[in-house]
């Protein structure tokens, strides 16, 4: 199929991490041919972060960085990384804190743990005046994430990456205002019940995600993703939404420059 050029934004990919950093110039020159001219790297790490503010100064307007540990992480470097997150977003070179967040599918790091951070990245969101990214993945975990959102000050808003969750979850996110990011799991061949809550999902509230190199969509399954993949879920989006694919792509860059207040003459 003949890659079309509307524009698209990545709003979630490890550019930085150590599988995609040593080709990243090829990696961004494809996306760019393929029309996603904007792409948000998540930095997880000191390592990642450094390469991620490097990286946004040789791409300015097209790379921009979020930073925080994710909850798989922070009992090994939740306490060492903290203070270089709260570093770059003083220093304004963050578009959103994250992604942090709930994991207890895997409960890589005690659960107690997790929620400890969490608050602690709400809190330099709300002083940095930014946006959260949130890994959010469990059964039992939306219920304490909306919890914890709803008691800061200020509610939050938040984008849930890389959404899997079910129909009453993303009600729930959306009558808080926040934005649901869809990945390439919306491609697979197993993935009905997500394509069901797509249905569902307004398009104001959509946002787009490869979550490179992980999840490469149905048609690179077996490959390292990259952010040149990302047309395929807009075209599944469209799909079953029964719109456009140039609506997909609009709706959700809008919702992205929005989000990351990265808006400018895209």
């Amino acid at each position: 199929m003949a890659q079309t050029q509307f524009v698209k934004i990545d709003s979630h990919a490890h550019l930085t991490s150590d599988e995609l950093y040593p080709h990243v110039d090829q990696i961004i020159e494809r996306a760019i041919t393929q029309g996603v001219k904007k792409m948000v790297n998540i930095a997880t790490c000191k390592e990642t972060l450094e390469r991620g503010i490097e990286l946004a100064k040789k791409y300015p307007g097209i790379i921009y960085n979020t930073a925080a540990t994710t909850p798989h992480d922070v009992e090994t470097q939740g306490e060492s990384f903290f203070p270089l997150v709260q570093k770059a977003a003083k220093e304004e070179k963050l578009v959103a804190i994250g992604e942090t967040g709930l994991d207890y599918y895997y409960e890589h790091s005690r659960r107690d743990l997790q929620k400890i951070f969490l608050q602690r990245y709400f809190e330099l969101a709300r002083r940095s005046g930014l946006n959260v990214v949130i890994h959010s993945r469990g059964d039992d975990v939306f219920n304490e994430l909306f919890r914890m959102a709803d008691e800061q000050p200020v509610r939050p808003k938040c984008l849930l990456h890389c959404f899997t969750g079910k129909a009453h979850h993303a009600r729930q996110a959306i009558e808080r205002g926040w934005h649901i990011s869809i990945s390439g799991i919306v491609t697979f061949k197993k993935s009905e019940d997500l394509r069901e809550v797509v249905k569902e999902i307004p398009l104001e509230h959509l946002q787009i995600e490869t979550d490179s190199p992980y999840l490469a969509p149905q048609r690179k399954r077996g490959q390292m993703n990259e952010p040149s993949y990302l047309e395929e879920v807009a075209e599944e989006i469209a799909r079953i939404k029964g719109v456009s694919l140039e609506q997909v792509c609009a709706e959700t860059s809008k919702n992205s420059c929005s989000f990351f207040q990265i808006c400018d003459n895209i």
